[in-house]
């Protein structure tokens, strides 16, 4: 009876590492949908970004832009 026991015990505790390792991976799938979604959230924001700075002209490197009250 040991014997089955163990097996039993050996079974059951496999189905809730499967059960696990699916809730691991639901996660993992959910971050890596999400980091996506942050990247092109950051590549939109850096376009738009380089729109306003060519819009406004940065002017030469290191060179500050007068203050807005010239």
């Amino acid at each position: 009876m040991a014997e089955v026991d163990r097996i039993v015990e050996l079974e059951m505790r496999q189905a809730f590492q499967d059960d696990t390792i699916q809730a691991l991976n639901d996660v993992i799938a959910a971050q890596g949908e999400a980091i996506v979604r942050l990247q092109m959230q950051v590549s939109e924001l850096i376009r738009r970004y380089e729109e306003v700075v060519g819009q406004y002209g940065a002017g030469e490197e290191g060179e500050e832009a007068p203050p807005p009250h010239y």
